[in-house]
């Protein structure tokens, strides 16, 4: 492997890293999901629900580090920073803060990666007019609320990258949770919000 620090004289990859390091300052940590042979958590299933396939792949890796990484051999590898929560009000942040478990937990033998991307029509409107249907109408934050600290979940950002995706979403969780968690999943695919997604994935993994 090797990372996009890598020099090149004036390849494509280094214009672009460079435009990414522009957008995104070296302090944000920088997240790569890598599937192929071998990982940390084994594959279980790769559910499309919208959109453009993945590949099929046995294993996951997931890497934070200061740079992406670039894979060799992958079956594929989708990138992304974690970065200010885009619609948090202040009270929202400090009760997530608070109740958000950590990931790595010991009896956390499933996750979930959950890539997706949203319309032109729900990046056209307004931040508060996303907002409105994010929380007021969809109470997205509201209802992840009520799952935790069952379910660990981490969030990505990936529109800014030129990724496929605009997010990604690591989920941590215990067996004995997996019935929740996919009552949580129902829960938001019902919302007004949803109705704006047109590509998603579902990776469900163990560790």
């Amino acid at each position: 492997m090797r990372s996009f620090s890598t020099p090149c004289l004036a390849s494509s990859g280094e214009v672009n890293r460079r435009k990414r390091d522009k957008v995104h300052p070296m302090s944000l940590t920088r997240v790569s999901f890598v599937a192929g042979e071998a990982g940390d958590w084994a594959v279980e299933r790769i559910t499309t629900l919208r959109g453009q396939d993945l590949a099929s792949a046995r294993a996951l890796r997931r890497i934070e580090a200061a740079e992406l990484v670039v894979p060799s051999g992958a079956a594929w590898a989708l990138h992304g920073v974690r970065s200010n929560e885009r619609y948090l009000e202040r009270a929202e942040k400090e009760r997530l803060a608070a109740a958000q478990p950590g990931l790595g937990r010991a009896d956390s033998l499933l996750g979930a990666l959950i890539p997706i991307r949203k319309s032109d029509a729900w990046w056209n409107l307004a931040q508060d007019e996303r907002r409105a249907i994010f929380e007021a109408r969809s109470r997205h934050i509201a209802v992840g609320e009520e799952y935790l600290p069952a379910i660990a979940r981490r969030l990505y950002h990936c529109r800014d990258l030129g990724e496929p995706f605009d997010f990604l979403t690591w989920f941590e969780f215990a067996e004995s949770d997996a019935g929740a968690f996919d009552e949580l999943l129902g829960r938001l695919r019902a919302t007004e919000e949803w109705s704006f997604v047109d590509r998603e994935i579902e990776i469900r993994v163990r560790r």
